[in-house]
């Protein structure tokens, strides 16, 4: 056998390890002594070994794909995937026509040509371009041509044909139906056409209807998964937002909907957070106990609610749990309870009331409990209390994830499209504001029901 036995085992003698085969290993400061010794034109070579220094989002994934949708946060590096794409593209053969379509002529200019990340950017050494800029043509090297494309302008596209196209933030485009429509029905030269999607995820239609087509592969992924950023951006950027939707959109490259006649909308759930006072008048735990203790049976709801000086319901914290006894949810509502300082614990006693009550005094006799019984659906209980959000009288004091994404997928009419079987953080969530604020019969302007 012959190569680089990086370990020093074998019978033969080794032959010296390669540069690149010194980067592969974890040692870093070998890898740094490697790179200081290396000649410049060995330091262009490495450079320009694109697979080398990707991470796996960003090379193009196997198979007969038509369209390649990288759909992933911010620094995934999505821009350089898509320059090294077409780059790569353009190098292998000089007649190739391919479109640049990006929200605007200055973004492609700006972002995908000339960027820090763009055409021009990963160029190689020698690699000489023509780019005129106002009629928005790029001549490759090798001959290919790049042609720029707006959003704002989709009849542009129609009647120019291409082999291939690169799309960037398509989520963001003006008139993002036409001017792919348009796109689509020009790519027909050569026998294959390709197209490479990079954006960030929103909901719009085309998006959906892009990710579902047969012919397209998907890539998803985070901010955090692109090693070449620093700690210390990645650190900030998820303690400012993560957990929000816009941390999820943005920086986990997630695909968040809301539902159609949601109670809540993701909008209103970002709106309506606020830092919470510094004391409380009133605190109170709702509790939605599970019907078994099963891994698969619904979560035991836990969430604790309280009433500032301003007279405005918080939300504090959500403490639910899954999979446990009745004992074990009862003392973790007992904690939530301490954690908190309630005043009241309300439980809803639909399934077995004088079991609920059991448990929970048997995880502490004192504990201040009332049981509520639900007379109607989780949704139309919710109504109410999500007028409260939309008149700014409830405000989230922090980032629940899990509950938001259950209040999100409450609907008008009863329906329920979140995660899960059912609401249970959501619900518990509704019996403690309606316990805090609504009990007292506290007027909720009617005007916050109404959806346009």
């Amino acid at each position: 056998m012959t190569g680089f036995d990086p370990i020093g085992e074998g019978d033969e003698p080794q032959r010296a390890p390669t540069p690149v085969e010194l980067l592969a290993l974890e040692d870093e400061a070998a890898q740094r002594a490697v790179l200081r010794g290396l000649t410049r034109p060995q330091k262009r070579e490495l450079l320009a070994r694109w697979a080398a220094w990707a991470h796996p989002g960003q090379l193009p994934p196997p198979g007969a794909w038509r369209v390649w949708l990288v759909m992933a946060g911010r620094g995934f590096g999505k821009t350089r995937a898509g320059a090294e794409w077409v780059s790569a593209l353009a190098r292998a053969d000089g007649s190739l026509r391919i479109a640049l379509v990006g929200r605007t002529n200055d973004e492609v200019r700006k972002v995908m040509v000339e960027g820090e990340s763009g055409l021009f950017a990963v160029a190689r050494p020698g690699e000489k371009f023509h780019w005129a800029s106002v009629a928005g043509v790029l001549r490759f090297p090798s001959g290919a041509h790049g042609f720029v494309y707006s959003s704002r302008n989709p009849e542009k596209l129609r009647g120019p044909q291409h082999h291939a196209a690169w799309c960037d933030e398509l989520a963001k485009w003006a008139n993002p139906d036409a001017t792919w429509d348009n796109l689509m029905l020009g790519l027909r030269l050569g026998a294959t056409q390709r197209t490479l999607v990079t954006t960030t995820p929103r909901p719009i239609p085309l998006v959906r209807r892009i990710e579902g087509d047969p012919g397209t592969a998907t890539t998803r992924g985070g901010t955090a998964d692109n090693h070449h950023l620093s700690t210390e951006y990645v650190e900030t950027m998820q303690r400012l937002y993560g957990g929000t939707r816009l941390g999820r959109q943005e920086l986990e490259g997630e695909l968040i909907d809301d539902v159609e006649g949601a109670l809540w909308t993701r909008d209103m759930i970002e709106k309506a957070r606020a830092a919470a006072p510094e004391h409380f008048r009133r605190v109170v735990v709702g509790v939605d106990p599970p019907l078994s203790a099963s891994q698969e049976a619904d979560a035991c709801g836990i969430v604790a609610v309280g009433l500032g000086p301003d007279d405005i319901g918080y939300v504090l914290g959500d403490r639910s749990v899954k999979g446990l006894s009745p004992e074990g949810w009862a003392r973790a509502v007992n904690r939530a309870a301490e954690e908190f300082g309630a005043d009241r614990v309300v439980a809803e006693a639909n399934n077995g009331g004088a079991m609920v009550e059991s448990v929970l005094r048997g995880a502490r006799q004192s504990l201040p409990i009332r049981l509520v019984h639900a007379t109607r659906g989780k949704a139309p209980r919710a109504e109410p209390v999500a007028a409260l959000f939309e008149s700014g009288q409830a405000k989230f004091a922090g980032r629940f994830p899990e509950l938001e994404d259950e209040l999100a997928g409450l609907g008008v009419a009863g329906r329920y499209e979140g995660p899960g079987r059912s609401p249970d953080r959501a619900d518990a969530m509704v019996w403690a504001l309606t316990e805090l604020m609504l009990g007292r019969r506290r007027p909720v302007p009617r005007f916050a029901l109404l959806r346009f």
